[in-house]
């Protein structure tokens, strides 16, 4: 979901429909939608040109949407595909790319790439959040598992760290200068900026196994986490050899950690 405020509206991904859902934020009701395209999914309001970013993840693309008037304004193609995206309030873009083991830089105003940078050591990444102040990129992959630290300006990596597996969702909180990453596994990385050029792990929170997707309140300092009670992985087939564990219905339930 992405938060359009000074027009008073909000847009969802949809991407069983290849759609984005407009509402009011004051009454909730849907107002309208914007065609996108299958696998719709990580969706950004980027300030600076007034235009919604939805990622599309088989046809490696981006909506994007006026923000005011609710329409199409393009469709960019990003040679890879999308996971998780952040603007820096500036006009730029930034989008990991997770086949590519790329991380993209977007003009938001010409709606060209101008910029593609390299991930390692860090592979498949997922999870992006970023010190817009200090120009710092946080990426962190699935495989191999790691967080790796990018200056914003000229891609150079800076620095990385080993998480656990699963990686899937990244906020950083100015005020404390700490960058969280949730995982499949079960934790929340935390680091610390110490400078805008040295950073070192603070702690690991133990949360529950699938409690992969993470929102981060930046006025309480809370963490919410929401995952489910997972039973045990069916045996390997030959068109699933490795299964995944099955969510148990009716246990959907949210984490919340304070400080």
């Amino acid at each position: 979901m992405a938060l359009a405020s000074e027009f008073g509206k909000g847009f969802i991904s949809d991407g069983a429909e290849g759609k984005a859902i407009i509402f009011d934020l004051q009454t909730f009701k849907v107002t309208g939608e914007a065609k996108a395209d299958k696998d719709a999914d990580s969706i950004i309001y980027d300030p600076f040109s007034k235009r919604v970013f939805v990622m599309n993840g088989d046809p490696h693309s981006s909506t994007v949407i006026d923000a005011k008037s609710g329409s199409v304004v393009g469709t960019i193609d990003l040679g890879g595909g999308p996971e998780f995206a952040v603007a820096d309030g500036k006009g730029t873009v930034y989008v990991n790319l997770e086949d590519k083991n790329e991380l993209v830089g977007i003009d938001s105003q010409s709606l060209k790439i101008k910029s593609r940078w390299p991930l390692a050591p860090a592979g498949t990444p997922t999870a992006l959040a970023m010190d817009v102040q200090h120009h710092r990129l946080f990426s962190a992959g699935r495989n191999p598992q790691m967080l790796v630290v990018l200056d914003s300006d000229s891609g150079k990596v800076l620095q990385s760290f080993p998480i656990s597996a699963g990686a899937d969702a990244a906020a950083y909180e100015p005020e404390t200068g700490l960058v969280f990453v949730s995982t499949r596994d079960g934790m929340v990385h935390v680091f610390h900026e110490d400078s805008p050029d040295k950073f070192s792990e603070a702690e690991t929170i133990k949360t529950e196994f699938g409690a992969k997707t993470m929102g981060l309140d930046t006025k309480t300092h809370n963490l919410f986490l929401d995952t489910a009670d997972f039973g045990p992985a069916p045996a390997p087939t030959a068109d699933r050899p490795h299964p995944s564990r099955p969510p148990i219905q009716g246990t959907f339930h949210v984490l919340v950690y304070g400080r």
